[in-house]
């Protein structure tokens, strides 16, 4: 009598076969490509954080920050200078007054807006262009020491990153001819327009001479220099604008007429 065919002996010689492979081996390279693959994931996710999640964060409360300090100025000076409903606006306004303070580091003196990047881009400008101003959560914009102060005859030079901790001139590359650039102080408001770029490496300081690149000239204009870094993300060069002084009209609660519902808004 012919045997009964096992329907399951497919499946136990499969087994048996699989139990007779010898398991594979963890390697010691497999499990460093294991863990770099993680800490590049964790280090993407910290890029990431760094400069979009964390650069907004700082970016809104710089802003903030800015429209207290420019509040508390107008509120000073509206206190002190009532407005007149019958004094007609006087077309000018002579010689800018320059501050003749002398800042400590870190110390807050100035506002800068630039309709040109954009809403809640009003950061403070502070003496010195150390971390301690450029990464602050309540600054942003540092002015190089020895430069000229707002409103001067000379070079009025600040800086700011480019991106990350709050990008205060992130936008830097998009200025247009004629653009303005509005600095605030608690002396008024100084109206620089945007003139020229230029791109040099780290290491190229004569563009804060009184006179960029002429050490030693004696200047006859009153200039403003915006650096950055160029390009976005990198440190590799300076992005440098420059702007000269249009006009100038005292009183901190007093911004050009042209900006005044956009100040008025930063308050509210």
């Amino acid at each position: 009598m012919p045997e009964t065919p096992d329907p399951d002996a497919p499946s136990r010689a499969s087994a048996r076969a699989a139990a007779q492979r010898p398991r594979q081996r963890v390697s010691v390279v497999g499990v460093f490509g294991e863990l770099l693959l993680t800490a590049g994931v964790l280090i993407l996710l910290f890029l990431g954080w760094q400069l979009w999640w964390n650069d907004a964060i700082m970016a809104g409360q710089q802003s903030g920050a800015a429209s207290e300090l420019s509040e508390q100025w107008s509120a000073q000076d509206r206190a002190t200078h009532p407005p007149d409903a019958t004094t007609e606006p006087v077309p000018d306004m002579g010689e800018p007054i320059v501050d003749p303070t002398t800042y400590g580091n870190a110390e807050s003196f100035a506002v800068m807006y630039v309709p040109r990047f954009g809403e809640g881009s009003q950061r403070t400008i502070a003496e010195g262009i150390g971390l301690d101003v450029l990464n602050s959560y309540q600054q942003g914009v540092g002015h190089y020491p020895g430069t000229a102060m707002p409103g001067a005859v000379g070079n009025f030079a600040i800086a700011s990153h480019r991106s990350a901790y709050g990008g205060g001139m992130h936008e830097i590359e998009q200025f247009q001819l004629g653009d303005a650039i509005y600095i605030q102080t608690k002396d008024g408001w100084y109206t620089y327009r945007f003139r020229d770029f230029e791109y040099v490496t780290p290491d190229t300081v004569d563009v804060l001479a009184p006179v960029p690149h002429l050490p030693g000239v004696a200047p006859t204009d009153r200039i403003v220099t915006l650096t950055s870094c160029n390009p976005l993300y990198s440190t590799a060069e300076r992005i440098v604008a420059y702007g000269v002084l249009e006009s100038w009209q005292p009183g901190a609660g007093n911004p050009p007429a042209e900006i005044a519902d956009a100040v008025a808004a930063w308050g509210a």
